[in-house]
């Protein structure tokens, strides 16, 4: 079979389709029928000088993927499928795919390198393969003479990267750990002759370097390797140097405490790098001083919140302030020519204005005075490149120092910043449309004590963005960012301006030149539309009283569009998600406004709704209508009735399908809750259905409270959401037909009881499930005292919600307590 496999592996790369797919079905069959042959035919034809690369590169990629899938648990089942092959044939594989490193073709070792790492991954967790490591070593340091010694070498530096990157840092022990980082340091040391074997070791320890905890914490041995990865960051080979800078960003994430006696070598080499290197490389230069950036900003939110932090904070930043800043400034005129045209792109300006953003972030104040002269000298020379930069560097320092450092400053730059809306350059003004919406989202709303909008400035403000959303996509794409932010800003003045809002008199203007941008032909080419309707949602929310009829006028226009396969409805004809969604979330956002008035659309507008609930390819869409569906329920209450047999059939299919995204999930079960709020007791129809789906979730939650951050993230949502739902339909028998809940409270209070248990649970769903307790009370009165008499926990689950530093949670903990002792005596 040897000798046919090549030609079928050939075959499946045919161009021929009914080629490829004989040969794709006999590949497939010789699996089915003794995947143990198969695997070892595989591992010998990529292991043969002899055969055709084309071969070899197909079999080992079929031997990758046979080992290795991005699924958990499709990656467990290929793993235990691994383990029950013959020994001796699992030997035969492991002996090829080693040898394999030595071969001449590069693009067989490379191939070879990653299996390899696929079986470590299954086999040394088990204390399986022990001969590897030492195996691996040996070809490192014994491979002089041997025949393509270079090629063995690279090959296996290689390997014991990609086997880093596959195992955790428990799995190999200490001395193994030690082995390995000696070898790779010694790859990378600036005698080594190959500058493969070189990046190929700077590489490798890229992905070793959560397993030096204890090599960095001995000072001679985190000395000696901080020396060897500094001078990598000068080799000849730019492909050296940028891993090198990969490693020290690397070690600044993971070892940021014992970096103090390095800072100043390492401010020279990026310093260095900044000033001379190719692109490539200053920007990883540049992302080292972003880590610490990263790392300082959290260490400061983690001590503002609780008073300490599990690092100490060195301040580096604050200490290379002087040197830094001058540093990142100069990168900012090195734009390229369209980027503004360009999403995607990263170039050295884009990455300093990034840092610089991060380092004001991290030292507040102190930046203003370092920036605001190269600002004041670049902002309006002839070259576009340094007004831009200027412009940039201005934008970037808006969060982090105080309102009150920026607010004197901004307010005399306001009316030129303004002005530079009308400049020659398309970079400047895409770069100035998105520091206005800085300087609106940091400077502009209650949290401000004087904001830089107010009612003189305000309509030139509008007249200006309302003109500019005409120039070019990217520029009004930005553009929709500040008219987003200058809405949101004025969001609270609801509560203290009796139903009115500053923005009342331009609304209807505001509105009109959001629905054209989104409309316009060239829209498509930038997140244009998406902003708009993403902008258009914000402003309807924070209308007030006086523009609900306005309101009411765009309803149907919207409506229009989203009935027109040319107009709007090319956002569901050409599968643009995002758009959709933000279409959707305009709907939910007009119905919110003009509440029990959306009734008149509901019938139209139900066929999109449908829709939306039936995307599982696109599940963010299914997602926003879920929320839309909340909105539409809270917004039309009982008059939601007709349309609810449609509704819950939909969402009781979503949670039974296996191809929708869990994350759908959680919101599909709160959903339950607002449409029990909504039509009140003509909800039980749908309890039959609606419970036992809960109650599974619920079970199942129960099984999943162990795991990865992840998961753990997820489990809470998902709990939130079951709870959400039971509050919802509690409420809703309330006073009516509370006798509807009784066969479930034994249950539901044995899930609020695992809730209880388990201390992974966040403050959210402590204050969903102490939130249940008191709707079960309020529904059931005099009914609840026997069953919260029979769940002994209750009075302990109180008492920690009622000492809790959420005032929020302690509120609800309040009420709850209140409710459910008016009914125990």
């Amino acid at each position: 079979m040897a000798m046919e496999v090549t030609q079928v592996l050939l075959n499946a790369q045919s161009a021929d389709g009914s080629v490829r797919k004989l040969a794709e079905d006999n590949l497939r069959q010789f699996q089915d029928q003794n995947l143990a042959a198969f695997l070892v035919s595989l591992s010998g034809e990529l292991a043969s000088d002899d055969k055709p690369p084309e071969s070899r590169k197909l079999a080992g990629l079929i031997l990758k993927n046979s080992l290795d899938a991005k699924d958990a648990g499709r990656r467990a089942e290929l793993g235990d499928r691994w383990l029950l092959l013959d020994s001796a044939a699992r030997a035969q594989i492991k002996a090829a795919l080693v040898a394999t490193l030595a071969a001449p073709v590069a693009e067989a070792r490379h191939t070879a390198a990653q299996v390899i790492a696929k079986v470590a991954a299954i086999e040394l967790p088990r204390q399986a393969w022990p001969e590897l490591i030492p195996g691996l070593l040996a070809n490192v340091t014994s491979s002089m003479g041997v025949a393509n010694a270079a090629h063995l070498k690279e090959a296996t530096l290689e390997t014991l990267g990609y086997v880093c990157e596959a195992i955790s840092s428990e799995v190999l022990a200490q001395d193994q750990v030690n082995s390995v980082l000696t070898a790779v340091v010694q790859g990378m040391n600036s005698s080594e002759a190959s500058s493969e074997v070189r990046l190929a070791a700077t590489n490798a320890l890229y992905n070793a370097l959560d397993f030096a905890q204890t090599n960095f914490d001995n000072t001679v041995e985190r000395d000696y390797i901080m020396r060897v990865v500094c001078e990598a960051t000068l080799s000849p080979d730019s492909r050296v140097r940028k891993a090198a800078f990969e490693c020290l960003v690397s070690i600044a994430s993971t070892y940021y405490e014992k970096l103090a006696p390095y800072m100043k070598d390492v401010f020279a080499i990026t310093s260095k790098a900044v000033k001379e290197d190719e692109e490539s490389v200053v920007l990883q230069a540049l992302e080292f001083w972003s880590s610490i950036c990263d790392i300082e900003i959290e260490l400061l939110d983690e001590f503002s919140t609780t008073g300490d932090s599990e690092l100490s904070n060195f301040h580096f930043i604050r200490q290379a302030l002087p040197y830094l800043v001058p540093m990142l400034l100069e990168t900012l005129t090195k734009q390229e020519e369209g980027q503004d045209q360009d999403e995607d792109v990263w170039n050295l300006a884009m990455a300093g204005g990034t840092c610089l953003g991060l380092v004001a972030k991290a030292v507040g104040d102190d930046i203003v005075p370092l920036v605001m002269p190269y600002v004041q000298e670049n902002i309006s020379k002839p070259d576009w490149r340094c007004r831009e930069a200027a412009t940039y560097a201005f934008g970037s320092i808006l969060e982090g120092p105080g309102p009150d450092k920026l607010a004197p400053l901004v307010t005399s730059a306001l009316p030129f910043m303004l002005n530079a809306m009308k400049d020659e350059n398309s970079h400047v003004k895409d770069t100035t449309a998105w520091t206005l919406s800085r300087i609106f989202e940091f400077l502009h709303g209650p949290s401000v004590d004087t904001s830089v909008v107010n009612q003189a400035n305000l309509p030139l403000i509008l007249s200006v963005l309302l003109e500019s959303i005409k120039d070019a996509p990217n520029v009004a794409e930005k553009v929709c960012g500040a008219i987003h932010a200058v809405a949101v800003g004025y969001d609270d003045s609801l509560t203290s301006t009796g139903g009115s809002n500053p923005l009342s008199p331009f609304f209807q203007n505001i509105v009109q030149a959001l629905l054209a941008a989104a409309d316009r032909e060239d829209a498509a080419e930038t997140r244009l539309r998406i902003a708009a309707y993403e902008t258009l949602n914000d402003v309807v929310k924070c209308s007030s009283d006086d523009t609900v009829a306005v309101v009411g006028q765009l309803v149907p226009v919207i409506m229009e569009k989203l009935g027109q396969t040319l107009q709007i409805l090319r956002v569901f004809a050409c599968r643009s998600a995002t758009v959709h969604e933000e279409a959707m979330l305009a709907i939910g956002a007009l119905a919110d406004a003009i509440g029990v008035e959306f009734g008149k659309y509901m019938q139209e507008f139900y066929r999109y709704l449908e829709m939306g609930l039936q995307n599982f390819e696109e599940y963010q869409v299914c997602a926003v209508t879920v929320g839309v569906v909340g909105d539409i329920c809270r917004a039309l209450e009982d008059k939601v009735l007709p349309f609810c047999d449609g509704i819950m059939t939909q969402l009781l299919k979503d949670l039974g399908s296996n191809q929708l995204h869990r994350s759908v999930k959680p919101p599909i079960f709160s959903c339950f809750g607002d449409i029990a709020l909504a039509i009140g007791e003509n909800f039980e129809k749908y309890l039959s259905y609606a419970m036992p789906m809960l109650q599974s979730a619920a079970e199942l939650s129960v099984m999943q409270a162990a795991g990865d951050d992840e998961m753990l993230d997820y489990n809470n949502q998902l709990r939130t959401g079951i709870l959400e739902a039971y509050s919802g339909i509690f409420q809703a028998f309330k006073g009516t037909k509370p006798e509807a809940m009784m066969p479930y409270v034994a249950g539901i209070l044995q899930f609020i009881e695992s809730v209880y248990q388990d201390k992974e649970r966040d403050d959210v769903v402590l204050k969903a499930a102490v939130g249940v307790m008191g709707d079960m009370a309020d529904c059931l009165a005099g009914t609840s005292a026997q069953f919260f008499r029979n769940s002994a926990f209750y009075k302990d689950f109180l008492d920690e919600c009622l000492s809790s530093d959420d005032h929020r949670l302690k509120e609800t903990a309040e009420w709850a307590q209140a409710t459910i002792n008016r009914y125990m005596v």
